[in-house]
């Protein structure tokens, strides 16, 4: 085992709040519409520039490793707000910041610090509570736009967000790519699409587009892979009888069954295309049944005891169009029962709840936006790849901090919320040091609007206690440098955002504050850590 160094008491929490400090002040000049931005820089590839405090804290290490600790656990304050909330990662930092430098003040007096935790604890309790009966719902396509332009510091950012989302429905999954242009452009794919084309170029119908239409197709569902025409010629008659174009989606179409398929197609006997089914193992069954569910037909396994050559035309699905490319298939307007379809959305719903699994659970969520709503395609223009790569973070930024108002409203921005809080966080605590814990809570909720004030060039004392004697819902538009409504004004932020940044923020910094004792491992003489984890000799 390595080698471990120690440092205790007073010497280890100053540490940790020299390293907490670091990140926080690398940070916090980004807060607000006239934030700053941050220069980083890669070792390969151009700079980065950014104005996303996650973005800022993920990037630091420090030399010192004591020192280290405390920037790292303030990195964690940041990660873990963004992955909760998809924003308000610098105002978490700031909190952080500010109460972990009141705390350690009082604990170097001689202040409990188990007591202060306490204190800090209740109050935060007391305030989201207090923030959860202020919070406005979102339902309307403005409101999301003013979430968005907020989040993104851009109304186009904005208004295609909330485009998007009136299009898709807040399940529909909406994904944002770089575009190979300068214009940032939005498309929309209605109904269920997967990524798998035709199997053979044949199946084409527009040679131009180099696409298979089908019209009011019937719709066949295999699980396995079709290789004898022999199993296949049954169905194919019934079909050509019915005088209705077929898709057919199965694991694969070769040989025989494949060269049936192309002849028929070719001598105009019966317009039919196959797929490979989407996905892998036991997600392409679940995959399969959703298709099932949405056109109403059978998921023919040979789990059910069903063969391809048993399969009747009452097996087969439908729906009003089907379009297939070389690389992708889109179903639009399955004939599935709209109870049927409902009823597969709440149980796949119920599935993401359960599960723990971050990738899971995206999985799941494409699932459902694909039955319930659809897909829509953000596609980030930018004359630089500097630019493209910091405009398409403020995208994800904000369709994050949108998703996060859809599902838990609104509250005044701008840091005024926070400040409106102060009051009903007056008398708790039962013993001294549980009151000063909540009186540094109290202090750490100006900070935002202190900061937000001073990257605007304004003096953030007067400012805070200018919002203060406002009525509530009132405060400072850094833009404008005006006191404004600042719900009317459109300055808004997720409850849900505000209420993750206070939390995670007194979660690690009462960890810093009862923290007696760090333990790091000992660096040998070349700088590098005994087990070789230092990287000062790497020159490549």
């Amino acid at each position: 085992m390595a080698a471990k160094t120690l440092l205790f008491n007073e010497e280890a929490r100053r540490a940790l709040e020299r390293g907490a400090n670091a990140v926080a002040n690398a940070v916090k000049v980004t807060l607000g519409p006239k934030g700053r931005n941050v220069v980083i820089d890669k070792k390969w590839g151009s700079p980065t520039i950014t104005k996303d405090g996650v973005t800022v804290a993920k990037e630091i290490e420090l030399d010192d490793p004591y020192e280290n600790l405390g920037a790292q656990l303030v990195k964690e304050v940041a990660s873990k707000t963004n992955d909760v909330a998809g924003d308000g990662t610098t105002t978490a930092t700031v909190l952080a910041q500010a109460i972990v430098n009141e705390g350690l003040r009082y604990v170097a007096a001689g202040g409990n610090p188990i007591a202060l935790r306490r204190g800090i604890e209740l109050a935060v309790e007391k305030a989201v509570e207090e923030l959860g009966k202020r919070k406005i719902e979102v339902t309307d396509k403005a409101g999301i736009a003013q979430v968005a332009s907020i989040s993104g510091n851009d109304t186009e950012i904005g208004n295609l967000i909330a485009d998007a989302l009136d299009k898709v429905g807040k399940d529909g999954v909406i994904t944002v790519e770089e575009s190979k242009g300068t214009e940032t452009t939005l498309d929309v794919v209605e109904g269920l699409q997967f990524d798998k084309g035709y199997i053979s170029p044949y199946f084409v119908t527009d040679p131009e587009r180099q696409e298979a239409s089908l019209d009011n197709p019937l719709i066949l569902i295999f699980e396995k892979k079709i290789s004898s025409a022999q199993d296949l010629v049954p169905l194919l008659e019934k079909v050509s009888q019915s005088r209705r174009p077929l898709l057919i989606i199965a694991e694969d179409v070769d040989g025989e069954a494949l060269a049936t398929l192309v002849v028929n197609k070719l001598r105009g006997i019966l317009n039919v295309v196959a797929v490979k089914a989407p996905g892998f193992g036991d997600r392409r069954k679940a995959q399969l049944e959703d298709i099932a569910v949405l056109t109403a037909g059978r998921f023919i396994t040979e789990d059910l005891g069903v063969k391809l050559t048993g399969v009747t035309l009452e097996d087969l699905g439908s729906a009003k169009k089907v379009t297939i490319s070389k690389d992708e298939t889109i179903l639009v307007e399955g004939g599935g029962a709209a109870d049927a379809v409902k009823g597969r959305v709440e149980q796949l719903r119920r599935q993401i709840d359960n599960t723990d699994s971050s990738y899971d659970k995206e999985k799941l969520q494409e699932r459902l936006a694909k039955l319930s709503g659809g897909v829509a395609v953000i596609s980030v223009g930018a004359a630089t790849e500097t630019e493209l790569k910091e405009k398409k973070h403020r995208f994800e930024d904000a369709l994050s901090a949108t998703r996060a108002a859809v599902e838990e409203g609104i509250v005044p921005g701008g840091g005024a919320t926070l400040v409106s809080l102060i009051p009903a966080l007056v008398g708790i605590g039962e013993t001294d040091d549980e009151k000063v814990g909540a009186s540094i809570v109290r202090r750490a909720l100006e900070e935002p609007l202190r900061q937000i004030a001073a990257n605007a060039g304004l003096e953030g004392s007067v400012v805070v206690e200018k919002v203060k004697n406002l009525p509530q819902g009132h405060g400072l538009n850094a833009l404008t440098e005006e006191y404004v409504d600042l719900i009317a004004a459109g300055i808004v932020d997720p409850a849900k955002v505000t209420r993750s940044a206070l939390q995670n923020a007194a979660s690690i910094a009462s960890m810093i504050l009862s923290t007696n004792s760090l333990v790091v491992e000992k660096k040998d003489k070349k700088g590098g850590s005994s087990n070789g984890g230092g990287h000062d000799d790497d020159d490549y």
